[in-house]
């Protein structure tokens, strides 16, 4: 017949377990945060590894630059009279800064984002881009590119480090026209 244990037995028998194992995680917790410099030596080790084989560095216009870009173009698309809107995003296609100029129509916000998405992602005009699609017309098909004219990519050493992209007048032409006015006042002449 199998023993049966009253009911402090059990009651002591529990407290014994909980505090061995509590001990040993106490243990472990102590071992694992001995000394912040020996913990750290070997992550900067590591770190230091990493940054010299897998690492690389890249240029990325600034919020200032990309905040005048949007401003002339802006401007540009004011003085002619015509209501858009701006957008410039980064290398990766992340929108740094939008304008949404007085009057613009409301599927111009999510457009000059597009078309500069789709600028930045080609290194090419969106104008160019949409003769490609003759040949390809599945383009079209990628996720948040739009493929008429309005964007301009910016470069820096023959590599794209942003775009701007323009929506809202009556034409492609005068969007890309307005997004040329804003690379111009970030491209020193070029």
């Amino acid at each position: 017949m199998p023993k049966t244990f009253s009911t402090r037995a059990k009651v002591v028998t529990a407290t014994a377990a909980v505090a061995v194992i509590g001990t040993g995680v106490v243990g472990a917790v102590s071992a694992s945060a001995e000394s912040p410099s020996a913990a750290a030596a070997p992550a900067t080790a590591v770190q230091a590894a990493l940054k010299d084989k897998s690492t690389v560095t890249t240029d990325h216009l600034s919020v200032d630059a990309a905040t005048r870009a949007a401003q002339a173009a802006l401007d540009a698309a004011q003085k002619g009279n015509q209501h858009v809107s701006v957008a410039v995003v980064d290398r990766n296609g992340t929108t740094l800064v939008t304008l949404r100029g007085d009057g613009a129509g409301p599927q111009s916000y999510e457009s000059a984002v597009a078309k500069a998405y789709t600028a930045v992602s080609w290194n090419a005009p969106t104008s160019e881009l949409a003769k490609r699609l003759t040949a390809n017309p599945e383009l079209k098909d990628i996720p948040h590119t739009l493929f008429l004219a309005g964007g301009t990519p910016v470069d820096h050493d023959n590599a794209p480090i942003a775009a701007i992209g323009v929506a809202g007048a009556p034409s492609g032409d005068l969007d890309e026209q307005f997004a040329r006015a804003g690379l111009a006042a970030i491209s020193n002449g070029r």
